[in-house]
């Protein structure tokens, strides 16, 4: 009988040496030590709303989960309740037509659903451009499904918008895929139609596929905007959208990807190898959720804006500078060029103030020297961070 392998002889796949952890999941560790050790670290980190649904979505959920005929295997492609409401949510909101039978697929979250796209779009040594500062997960899922990634940077001097004579110069043969995602997030930078125009144009051009991530059009925003409004847009166009921010509903795990029918029917195959459809009871909450009126939003939207104004408040304190225009969830601001990096000033700010802000680097080199608050936190939670940072004066002691 051969010898059981030694642990020290068992290696993981490729594809796990090439991601590391995610960034939040390690620090989130950490702010746990100093709590358990008396600390009380007040964290502006995560992008989770703190709010409940609509009393009348948390109804629904707790109606349906009483019936004795919810509890079972759901169809993968969603009930045709929850894709027909998605349909008339983009319609009504985006002035965006669907048809819920073959454009719509929902996700249990919209962060699988990059998973999904990736493994249904690339092959290994497929190209894929990344925007930089970007949300970290498009680079670990292209290299989870073994592509090239080729960041394309944003900058503050260009409005944190892509720069498409520098696209042009890419290596465009190669690239299969790419992702943008307006309202941007970290920056809050808002879309323009003008923008989706060009980047529609450009992937038809390239016959590069365009997936817009757009979860956060509704958070202090009067415009919610959606690439597939550009005439011919589905040809090439993937969005992605999620309840989590817009309707407080992000532990639920409920998103959805809108398309052309050919390229929902390859992204299904990719999901229906992966996961299952949601628990029934969460979709039809869902779909109450969606019936929610401009009341819902403009009731969250006074919240975030009185939220902000401590922000901008924190932001100030540290010395760092800001576009007031910022929409969505976070607000992005430049450290002083006393800061040695946005990382510096984080770590500074949570182990002198017990405060835990994100640094910029953790979203690509482009956001080096930058740092982000999140406003998912009570305007008394924001108040006692601003206290807190306060007494550490940071304008005096550079």
């Amino acid at each position: 009988m051969q010898n059981a392998p030694k642990l020290s002889e068992i290696t993981p796949a490729n594809r796990v040496n090439n991601i590391s952890e995610y960034y939040f999941s390690k620090k989130l560790r950490e702010i746990a030590e100093m709590n358990a050790n008396g600390k009380q670290v007040i964290s502006l980190g995560i992008g989770g709303p703190d709010r409940p649904p609509h009393a009348d979505t948390i109804e629904t959920l707790c109606r349906e989960s009483r019936r004795d005929d919810t509890h079972v295997y759901q169809p993968y492609v969603g009930i045709p309740e929850l894709r027909q409401a998605f349909a008339e949510w983009y319609k009504k909101w985006y002035r965006v037509t669907l048809n819920p039978k073959t454009e719509i697929q929902p996700l249990i979250g919209s962060k699988e659903g990059i998973l999904h796209i990736s493994l249904a779009f690339l092959n290994p040594g497929d190209g894929v451009l990344v925007p930089n500062p970007g949300y970290p997960t498009y680079c670990s899922v292209s290299r989870l499904a073994e592509a090239d990634i080729y960041t394309y940077d944003l900058q503050e001097e260009n409005g944190w918008m892509p720069d498409f004579e520098a696209l042009e110069k890419m290596p465009l043969e190669k690239i299969k895929l790419m992702w943008v995602n307006y309202p941007h997030m970290p920056t809050g930078t808002c879309a323009t139609i003008e923008l989706f125009t060009r980047l529609v144009e450009f992937g038809k051009r390239h016959k590069i596929i365009i997936v817009n991530d757009n979860p956060y059009s509704f958070i202090l925003n009067d415009n919610p905007l959606s690439i597939l409004e550009i005439a011919g847009a589905k040809e090439i166009c993937i969005e992605m959208n999620s309840l989590s921010k817009s309707h407080n509903m992000s532990g639920w795990r409920i998103g959805m990807l809108a398309s052309n029918s050919q390229f929902i029917e390859w992204i299904l195959r990719v999901k229906s190898n992966i996961d299952s459809g949601m628990f029934r009871p969460l979709q039809s909450a869902a779909v109450t959720a969606l019936h929610c009126g401009k009341d819902w939003y403009d009731s969250l939207n006074r919240q975030y804006a009185s939220r902000r104004l401590v922000a901008e408040k924190i932001m100030n304190a540290l010395g760092c500078t800001f576009d007031s225009g910022q929409k969505g969830l976070f607000l992005w601001g430049k450290v002083p060029d006393t800061a040695n990096s946005g990382e510096a000033l984080a770590d500074r700010v949570l182990y002198d103030a017990n405060v835990f802000i994100t640094p910029g680097f953790i979203f690509g080199s482009q956001g080096d020297r930058y740092i982000r608050i999140s406003l998912c936190a009570t305007e008394d939670v924001l108040e006692k961070a601003l206290q807190r940072i306060k007494t550490l004066n940071f304008k005096e002691n550079k």
